[in-house]
């Protein structure tokens, strides 16, 4: 038999006053309460059915998936309540305690789409539904007529079109419809025109898209043509190396040579500026510091004068109103009289106004040709100015006359390429190099001969590598 434990005794405690009602333990009551609550809420296991509690599988193990289309997707979402709806269903199994409760059914307000879609009832209904069928037959013909369509290019996308041609009304023959009026127009109908850089409508440049190459580069020039490009080349190779001279001039021949032990003696010179006169400075201050100690002790005094509240007399204040209208007085007359010497030398000014004129119009002449210029030159579109390739030549002696035994001195690729830069289509970019960081070699002590140091097997290898090249030579 089992040891019954004995029943703890619950402690009896004074219920004299109401404080201390709150020393009594009701939490089993609580617990059978609410037990009893969640009972009503969702049912007991006694009141639910079979189908309730259990699921029978009927479903085979491998199902085959079935691939359902957007329109039949569509129709199932239809038949089943909407998530919005659900936070306001009663999952609550406790019952109404007024049995007898006159329920006001409100009328609904508008149409319930999805009843009509799902139970059609009148034949508006079904028509509906038959045109909805038809419009998600045609938008999927029309997604696959998309997919398997091919871009055909029929129109020429540099012609310059006119956007009032294509909206009715805007463009009329006798021009009251301003350009902006029609912008506005089309922005508020739906139609906005975006708009274009004007470098976009427009070429940037006036050269030509290829220039014929000189007649002197073909592989069998004539004498002339081969002669006169030879000279060109002369004659930019000397432009450069005088400007090469002329920055060596005005840099590195400006300044003398001089030793190394009058360089040196000129950096000491320069570095220790400022410590001679540092040293006398502080000599000098700790004098003006004994100075001030021996001036502190006597009493103080205004270098200055005391400044007095002086006002002017009123015959003071009378002359010099007097000074200042005479003044004024003698600065017309000196205006007058410029005046009057004008009027003289009129045909002197208009002679100046006139050569004023000339130069002006001078100038404005060579703006204008200087802007007609820079249209046939390339334009700066990056961080480096475009400067013209140079030109591919071959010697007298490298000319072979036929196709076959010809020196190619060029690249076509280079040569496109600074053509697309001439013509603005590219920005001028310079070839960055990396420099290869330098690899320290040296030898393993595993693989070191006993005796032979690193600097030995280099003077090795350098050795075998000239006598190879050496053979080479001697074989050729």
């Amino acid at each position: 038999m089992t040891a019954v434990e004995p029943a703890t005794k619950k402690k009896r405690i004074s219920k004299k006053n109401k404080s201390a009602w709150r020393k009594t333990d009701i939490q089993d009551v609580e617990q059978f309460l609410e037990d009893q609550r969640q009972e009503e809420r969702i049912g007991t296991f006694t009141d639910k059915q079979d189908e309730d509690l259990f699921v029978l599988d009927s479903s085979p193990q491998k199902a085959k998936p079935t691939v359902l289309s957007v329109k039949q997707k569509r129709k199932l979402n239809a038949k089943k309540p909407m998530r919005t709806y659900q936070a306001l269903e009663n999952t609550s199994r406790v019952q109404d305690p007024i049995a007898k409760r006159n329920h006001v059914r409100q009328k609904k307000n508008g149409r319930n789409i999805e009843l009509e879609v799902c139970n059609p009832t009148k034949p508006r209904h079904r028509q509906a539904n038959s045109d909805r069928a038809k419009y998600y037959e045609k938008l999927e013909q029309r997604l696959e007529d998309k997919k398997n369509k091919k871009v055909a290019i029929d129109k020429d996308i540099w012609q310059d079109v006119d956007f009032r041609d294509a909206i009715p009304g805007l463009k009329d023959e006798k021009g009251w419809i301003s350009r902006d009026l029609a912008l506005h127009t089309a922005a508020n109908i739906g139609k906005r025109v975006v708009k274009t850089h004007a470098s976009l409508h427009h070429r940037t440049t006036k050269a030509k898209k290829f220039e014929l190459p000189h007649p002197g580069m073909s592989y069998n020039p004539a004498p002339e043509d081969h002669q006169a490009l030879i000279e060109q080349v002369v004659e930019r190779e000397e432009g450069i190396i005088k400007k090469e001279q002329h920055l060596k001039r005005v840099t590195t021949s400006m300044f003398s040579k001089v030793t190394p032990e009058e360089r040196d003696r000129r950096h000491l010179q320069e570095m220790s500026q400022g410590i001679e006169e540092e040293e006398e400075g502080g000599a000098e201050g700790e004098q003006d510091k004994a100075d001030q100690d021996e001036d502190a002790d006597k009493p103080y005094h205004t270098i200055n004068a005391p400044v007095e509240n002086k006002k002017k007399s009123k015959q003071a204040r009378r002359k010099e109103l007097k000074q200042k209208e005479l003044a004024r007085q003698t600065e017309l007359k000196r205006k007058l009289k410029q005046q009057t010497a004008d009027l003289i030398r009129i045909k002197s000014i208009r002679h100046e106004l006139d050569d004023e004129e000339e130069d002006l119009n001078e100038l404005k002449k060579r703006r204008k040709q200087r802007a007609e210029k820079a249209k046939f030159e390339p334009k700066r579109l990056g961080r480096h100015k475009f400067e013209e390739a140079d030109l591919d030549v071959n010697l007298p002696e490298d000319l072979a006359g036929n196709l076959r035994n010809v020196k190619p001195e060029s690249s076509l690729l280079k040569d496109r390429f600074k053509t697309l830069q001439r013509n603005n289509m590219l920005p001028t970019t310079k070839l960055v190099s990396r420099k290869k960081a330098k690899v320290k070699r040296y030898e393993r002590n595993s693989h070191k001969e006993p005796g032979v140091s690193y600097q030995d097997l280099k003077d090795r290898r350098k050795a075998a590598a000239a006598a190879a090249k050496a053979s080479a030579d001697i074989k050729i």
